[in-house]
């Protein structure tokens, strides 16, 4: 694992301060407009649909996360995944809870049309569930281990060109032949709500600086976990461990990401 690359798109997003366009759920935006500060980017929340072109257009990336969906904010969605496509920023879309009901499975596929993501980050059971594999899933929450969805995660990203992110105990990133795996983190952090949206908003900083978007959610994804287990040697639970977790992404220096473990 090179680690300094991961160090060093963290220089870049702390030097360049993208802002990164979030249409995401109401149980996560505090979490991940605080964990996109911390890490140097600039978060902005916007969903009203009068408005999401006009901030797409001077944005540097957009995320949208379905996590608590409704109809005007799919309208929202898809204006401001078209407008991200025209102006070539990357897209990051986050699919919580696929396969759990119809209108979040048809509303993921539509939006796969439409905003043609850049990169697409989710659990086993909602990357599965989006390439068509017969899953069950449990509300918002994967019933598969990660190392179940790598297959599903290659057919996906040969599908729509995305790069395809798993998360879980064992991290996996693939453009459809590239993959790569991720062993960090701490199991303290499927225990905090939120962490699996906040890697997908942290993805869309790094993707709005690195050109690459696999070595970009490598990126990304590596420093979740580097940060995750820095932080759960401090925690004495579930509430201390969000707030060291933020703590870790604004303190962190080069020398703190190439002193862990993991590959």
């Amino acid at each position: 694992m090179n680690l300094e690359n991961t160090a060093r798109g963290l220089n870049a997003v702390r030097s360049k301060s993208p802002l990164v366009h979030n249409i995401t759920n109401y149980v996560v935006m505090n979490n991940t407009a605080n964990a996109l500060l911390a890490i140097g980017a600039s978060p902005v929340m916007a969903h009203a649909i009068d408005e999401v072109a006009d901030m797409v257009a001077i944005a540097s990336s957009l995320v949208i996360n379905i996590g608590t969906l409704s109809g005007h904010w799919i309208d929202s969605m898809q204006v401001a995944g078209k407008t991200a496509v025209e102006r070539d920023i990357p897209r990051i879309l986050d699919p919580v809870g696929a396969g759990a009901t119809p209108l979040r499975t048809e509303t993921c596929k539509t939006l796969l049309k439409s905003m043609k993501p850049t990169v697409i980050r989710g659990n086993a059971s909602e990357i599965m569930a989006l390439a068509g594999s017969a899953v069950t899933t449990k509300g918002v929450d994967s019933s598969a281990e990660s190392t179940r969805a790598v297959d599903a995660a290659r057919q996906l990203a040969q599908a729509t060109g995305a790069v395809v992110v798993i998360s879980g105990a064992i991290d996996y990133i693939t453009d459809g032949e590239r993959l790569k795996e991720i062993k960090l983190g701490s199991p303290l952090m499927a225990q905090v709500t939120g962490m699996g949206c906040t890697a997908t908003a942290v993805i869309g900083a790094f993707a709005a600086v690195v050109s690459d978007p696999f070595e970009a959610a490598w990126q990304a994804m590596t420093l979740m976990g580097v940060a995750g287990q820095r932080a759960a040697r401090q925690a004495r639970g579930t509430g201390t461990m969000q707030i060291a977790f933020l703590d870790e992404l604004s303190t962190l220096t080069a020398e703190d990401i190439l002193s862990e473990k993991g590959a």
